[in-house]
């Protein structure tokens, strides 16, 4: 990054192992959600630069010097990377914020977490092993070995830019892979930043690279035939038409989507702590999270009273600049969001909700010019309503009264999504039976939000296919090669198979 007129940060494509400009010169401006001003310029590629970077990840991955490094000097390389993100972990959070304006105390925790995925998956990169197979063919040898799948493009979205990058890039740079990387278009700053870390490592030329642009400019990224695996993480709706395309040319996707999680308080839970619970669920990063709790069953027993605790704490959100550590909700990350978020309350409102708690654009001084909506709370809703069944992604919270367990998993599973749900309760065998019958990807019970590079992470239904993180996922960037050798003196018979 160097500074340019305006005080503008200009900025440009990774390719190659080579900073670059967009192949048309274009570049595009990039919002500060608090401010609303314009701070940086990021390059406008098209179809010419995910073509060089497709091809600059084809070449690193045949002849280039990764494919000759061994697994444990990947691993290595993997661990040194990690070290130096863990020292560039402010800086990198800080241009988060000011792209994406996310809370400063959220984003310096995820920029300090990232660099374990970097250690992980760097000390399983030589765990990885084939399999010698007792054959039933006589004097035969059998074995399978696990190879990288190819060039994989890695399509990220705005609300956490460099973790969610890293979820897919530790697992495929650790399974041997090279990565074209597409940031979202409104926070490609941080990605860019990112990669200079990848320079400081010494990660051959073309092992990762990062075109920037528009959707509509790029999309040739997911067609791109020397591309081998599409993994992406966004709305379910942009998921379907990545899958879609993808399988025309038998490429292997990978959907981390949307989700409306529900997020279950029995009468037996700690009241204090779920309610706490059910406000970090919902408004920690403004609601714009894949597994905001966005739909919140109640017993009935305990329905009023636990509204009233949740209102009183929700009004004490404190909004304003998100740098400042003492801020709890920031802006909506980008314009079109924050009209989108503004009009799910309209049409909550026309259905007949009743709003206990904000409603509507946030107008309190300490919030500037940013796009921010207060922390909102509906009750009266039905679950068949739009507010209850869409992904509104932002600071939205659908109150649904419910009896007993029953209905409990009826309301919960009654989405087309199923990325996660939370469950309230100190009733052991509850806990056991909610996390067996939520047709989620993963089940918090009397925590929420809790994720880990040791923890296999993606969603039942429409919130995907294919897992992120733990052991077993690094296969996902992986194929199986069954590999045949004849110990015999003579062929047999060529005309029978054996």
């Amino acid at each position: 990054m160097d500074s340019g007129t305006q005080t503008l940060a200009r900025y440009k494509m990774f390719i190659g192992g080579q900073w670059v400009d967009s192949a048309s010169g274009q570049t595009f401006e990039s919002e500060n959600p608090f401010s609303s001003e314009t701070w940086a310029l990021i390059p406008r590629g098209n179809a010419e630069d995910v073509d060089r970077a497709c091809k600059a990840a084809h070449k690193a991955l045949t002849t280039g010097d990764w494919p000759k490094l061994t697994a444990t000097q990947r691993g290595a390389l993997l661990r040194k990377l990690g070290d130096i993100l863990a020292t560039k972990a402010k800086a990198l959070a800080e241009i988060e914020v000011r792209d994406n304006g996310k809370l400063i105390a959220e984003m310096a925790a995820q920029c300090a977490y990232v660099p374990q995925w970097y250690y992980y998956f760097g000390g399983l990169c030589d765990k990885i092993e084939g399999a010698v197979i007792p054959i039933d063919k006589p004097q035969t040898f059998n074995y399978t070995r696990h190879e990288p799948v190819g060039v994989v493009a890695c399509i990220v979205p705005w609300n956490s830019p460099l973790l969610l990058a890293t979820w897919k890039l530790a697992p495929a740079l650790a399974a041997g892979n090279t990565v074209v990387i597409k940031p979202s278009e409104f926070t490609s700053a941080s990605t860019l930043e990112f990669m200079k870390a990848f320079e400081e490592a010494g990660f051959p030329p073309g092992v990762v690279n990062v075109v920037t642009g528009f959707g509509a400019d790029v999309a040739s990224l997911a067609t791109h035939p020397l591309v081998a695996k599409v993994a992406f993480t966004g709305s379910d709706a942009t998921g379907a038409r990545i899958y879609s395309d993808a399988a025309k040319s038998l490429k292997r996707v990978s959907l981390e989507l949307g989700g409306k999680s529900p997020n279950i308080v029995f009468d037996d839970a700690n009241i204090e702590n779920a309610v706490k619970g059910v406000i970090s669920g919902i408004f920690a990063a403004t609601g714009q999270t894949c597994i905001a709790g966005s739909r919140l069953l109640v017993q009935r027993s305990i329905h009023d009273q636990f509204v009233e605790k949740l209102v009183a704490l929700g009004k004490t959100a404190r909004m304003g600049d998100p740098m400042s550590y003492d801020t709890q909700v920031g802006p909506v990350t980008t314009r079109p969001q924050y009209q989108k978020v503004l009009d799910y309350i309209d049409i909550a409102k026309k259905e007949g909700c009743v709003t206990v708690l904000g409603g509507g654009k946030a107008t309190r001084p300490e919030c500037g010019k940013g796009w921010f909506v207060e922390p909102t709370v509906f009750t009266g809703v039905r679950n068949a309503m739009r507010i209850a069944q869409e992904e509104v992604f932002g600071p939205v919270l659908s109150v649904i009264p419910f009896a007993d367990e029953e209905e409990a998993i009826a309301i919960g599973n009654d989405v087309v999504y199923g990325l996660a749900a939370g469950v309230w309760t100190q009733d052991m065998r509850r806990s056991l039976l909610m996390a067996e019958k939520l047709q989620a990807g993963t089940v918090w019970i009397n925590t929420y939000r809790a994720v880990s590079y040791l923890s296999p992470f993606g969603g039942y239904k429409r919130s995907g296919i294919g897992r992120e993180s733990g052991q077993e996922m690094i296969k996902e960037y992986m194929q199986t090669k069954s590999v045949w050798i004849s110990t015999a003196t003579e062929v047999p018979n060529p005309f029978v198979l054996r």
